[in-house]
């Protein structure tokens, strides 16, 4: 019996562990575990299908702004005998042009850029000592660049007078006297495109001329240094191939000249004299660096000369009133208006077109003041308060 006992206890420890309740199901089968044969041809025809379709790809908006492409400024040589066309369309269209046959030698302009440069170079006691500031004039540096990028500037009268006896400007005293000349011409010429007197004539007492310099910094952000002064014309010779952004009445237009060539800008004297008939750049002096990342490390400099007026003149439109209800001939009224409606300057309106002047008169250094100091150059236009 104890043998048997024995035994029976062997046998059940090498049973299989299973659960043998009344209740419970058997465990699946073999055959439970694997795939319907009947749905494998189902399978495998919408495998075979979602295989061959197309897969789908994304795309993420782009973010990144292609600079606008730079503009070539129409081409006036001085030489011309009879610009005032082009003259006239380019005043009233845009308000800058690049000008050619000009007199100015390049040898004159990279002689003039040596000595500016070195001015730069000076320690700041001895810029503030040499050209101490006098507004306009003078050495002006922010104590850290602003957001508008406005960083040190020299501006200097037509003689670039020094206090120091030490420094040789010659060939910029040289340079700026050549530019002075070419910037009278320009108004002479833009006054008979327009159809007004010039009222500058040969006295030297109706106008002054500033060199303002500043250094090119590089990179994607336009830089102007020093504030914006209001002028006639100013005048920024080619050197170099280089990228320029102006500040126009239309916005930021950027600029690529040729090389040799002079820049001109029309500003905000000019279009008041026209009566809003020609177009402006509100600085006079073109945003430099903008786009020109690959030349960061080259030093360059800015040298714009402004033709503008003494700080106690009188700034007023100049074109003549015109009446149109004595004028007995019908021809000549409607001539004069489809002459109006070709003009599409800046303030173009019907009150220009009945000949009114649209501009009141208004004294230039209040005016000079307010948009220098309180740099007016990025927000609105600073004219408008003097439009009637």
């Amino acid at each position: 019996m104890m043998a048997s006992s024995a035994h029976k206890q062997q046998r059940q420890l090498h049973l299989p562990n299973i659960c043998v309740g009344g209740g419970a199901a058997p465990p699946p089968t073999p055959s439970n575990n694997q795939p319907s044969t009947s749905a494998s041809p189902t399978a495998d025809a919408l495998s075979r299908l979602l295989h061959s379709l197309p897969s789908p790809t994304l795309s993420l908006p782009n973010t990144r702004t292609r600079s606008p492409s730079a503009t070539r400024p129409p081409l006036i040589s001085l030489s011309n005998p009879n610009p005032n066309e082009q003259i006239l369309s380019s005043a009233s269209q845009l308000g800058f042009f690049q000008l050619t046959n000009h007199g100015v030698s390049s040898e004159l302009a990279h002689s003039a850029e040596l000595e500016a440069l070195s001015l730069f170079e000076l320690e700041r006691d001895k810029k503030l000592s040499c050209f101490p500031k006098n507004w306009p004039l003078g050495y002006e540096a922010e104590e850290e660049e602003d957001e508008e990028g406005n960083g040190e500037s020299f501006c200097l009268d037509s003689a670039c007078y020094s206090d120091s006896n030490e420094l040789n400007l010659t060939s910029l005293r040289e340079f700026t006297r050549a530019m002075e000349k070419v910037g009278l011409k320009i108004v002479e010429m833009l006054a008979a495109a327009l159809g007004f007197e010039n009222p500058l004539g040969d006295d030297p007492t109706w106008y002054c001329s500033l060199l303002w310099m500043s250094k090119n910094l590089h990179g994607n952000k336009p830089v102007l240094s020093g504030g914006f002064y209001p002028y006639i014309v100013g005048l920024h010779y080619q050197i170099r191939p280089s990228k320029h952004t102006l500040i126009a009445d239309a916005g930021s237009v950027p600029i690529s000249a040729e090389v040799g060539s002079i820049l001109v800008t029309l500003g905000d004297i000019a279009q008041v004299w026209s009566n809003g008939k020609t177009k402006k750049v509100r600085s006079g002096r073109p945003m430099a660096g903008l786009g020109d990342e690959k030349n960061k490390s080259d030093e360059s400099i800015s040298m714009i000369l402004l033709v503008t007026l003494p700080i106690d003149s009188i700034i007023s439109p100049l074109i003549p009133k015109l009446d149109n209800n004595n004028n007995k001939n019908g021809d000549d009224a409607e001539n004069t208006e489809d002459d109006n409606n070709n003009s599409e300057g800046q303030g173009q309106s019907h009150d220009d077109e009945e000949g009114r002047k649209l501009f009141e008169s208004f004294s230039f250094e209040d005016y000079a003041w307010r948009v220098y100091h309180e740099r007016l150059l990025f927000k609105d236009d600073p004219l408008d308060r003097y439009r009637i």
